[in-house]
């Protein structure tokens, strides 16, 4: 009989006592614990996303990466520095869903190590979940509209589909178009057309 060698416990990862900065949230690393964001320097658990959310989400992506211009490209939750806190505050990092990101940013955080910036994104989406409906719809929508985001798609998958589309309006912050259903078809910020019944095969 062969003895197999037991896996190494992953590195223990324990709570902050104290509002963590963008600098000391990027120093934790991947976590033992599962999918975090930072919050006014609180850092916030999520649980695992339902299978719809990712099967949703995986066909967003599938959809949309055809469809963008060769300067920007397409990524999943991945870590933005909203940067909505002065330097060596407690600061807000979100992991939206979906982002379409400037290459360029791509390379300073490789070269860096650093965390990508609200002002990197044309573009985040969110896919609504039976836990985050209050948070995509209202906190993130204002967050992501402090940080000079300019474009925000909330994907809702209680069917039908429909996705709302929000953009920049100046000191107003998102504007809001009316959740559209069947295709989703707009020119900013880049030309691009989604079926949205397909999110959910």
């Amino acid at each position: 009989m062969i003895a197999l060698s037991q896996p190494e416990p992953g590195r223990r990862w324990e709570i902050p006592d104290h509002l963590l900065t963008i600098e000391e949230y990027a120093a934790l690393g991947e976590t033992d614990s599962g999918f975090t964001e930072l919050v006014e320097g609180r850092v916030v658990m999520s649980p695992s996303p339902i299978p719809d959310h990712n099967d949703a989400l995986l066909e967003l992506a599938q959809q949309v990466i055809p469809q963008v211009p060769g300067h920007l490209k397409v990524l999943l939750d991945t870590d933005v520095d909203l940067g909505l806190a002065p330097k060596g505050r407690p600061g807000h990092s979100r992991r939206p869903d979906l982002l379409v990101v400037e290459r360029t940013a791509l390379i300073r955080v490789r070269q860096t190590k650093g965390m990508l910036r609200a002002e990197d994104l044309a573009l985040v989406a969110e896919i609504v979940s039976p836990g985050s409906r209050r948070t995509d719809y209202q906190v993130k929508h204002d967050e992501y509209a402090d940080a000079g985001i300019p474009h925000y798609w909330i994907v809702d998958i209680t069917e039908p589909v429909s996705l709302v589309a929000c953009h920049q309006a100046g000191e107003f912050g998102y504007q809001d178009a009316s959740a559209v259903t069947g295709t989703f078809a707009t020119d900013v910020p880049f030309p691009v057309k989604i079926d949205l019944d397909a999110l959910l095969s």
